[in-house]
């Protein structure tokens, strides 16, 4: 009889994404890092925050606008004292927030490189031939789903393919041209890997 090994991968952006601003202090487009570091201006009652960026290529200051204008009444009390010491984590999520840092710089660089935690949820990895993969992310990334898959698994992008052509690899609910497409939070990969002659390597490269 056949089993599944069910795997849920957390998967979470290693760089945060940079970006491309008019530096005027290099006359041209650069990308920009986050120094996670919180710039809070008081006026009155009024504060203003923003998370200052940094010119990779002379240090130059951009601000991203956190908050704009806010009754400091209307902040709990928790976030602004979080945002007045530079916590790291506000900070990173905020970082981490590619759409919203798009929308207000237009253009964002975004890295493909991931950090990945596995968790067995059940089954036996020596026991089973077939590889059920949670997908959850943590932030967006350009990642593609087979570069995942294949650094992760240690199988070639064609062999996933091959596995793909054959209904041997299923994706959901993306379905057809999954495997070329950026990784998305909640993506659901089946591998069926009865008669493989490495299936013990791979399941137990899905939990390690």
């Amino acid at each position: 009889m056949s089993s599944t090994s069910r795997v849920r991968w957390t998967i979470a952006p290693a760089i945060a994404p940079r970006p491309l601003i008019n530096c005027n202090r290099c006359g041209d487009i650069k990308p920009y890092r986050c120094s996670e570091k919180f710039r809070v201006n008081a006026n009155g009652k009024r504060i203003d925050v923003w998370l200052i960026y940094r010119c990779l290529s002379c240090d130059n200051s951009w601000n991203f606008t956190i908050l704009e204008r806010r009754n400091r009444h209307d902040i709990e009390p928790a976030r602004l004292a979080a945002l007045e010491s530079n916590d790291p984590a506000l900070a990173r999520r905020f970082a981490f927030d590619a759409a919203a840092l798009r929308n207000r710089a237009g253009r964002v660089e975004e890295s493909p490189d991931v950090t990945v935690r596995k968790e067995l949820l059940n089954g036996e990895p020596g026991q089973a031939d077939a590889l059920a993969l949670e997908l959850r992310l943590e932030g967006t990334t350009p990642l593609r789903l087979d570069r995942l898959l294949g650094g992760e698994l240690g199988l070639s992008r064609s062999r996933l393919q091959a596995l793909d052509d054959r209904r041997r690899l299923t994706v959901e609910p993306d379905g057809a041209k999954a495997l070329r497409k950026p990784v998305r939070d909640g993506l659901a990969v089946r591998i069926d890997l009865t008669g493989e002659a490495d299936c013990r390597a791979i399941l137990s490269a899905a939990c390690r």
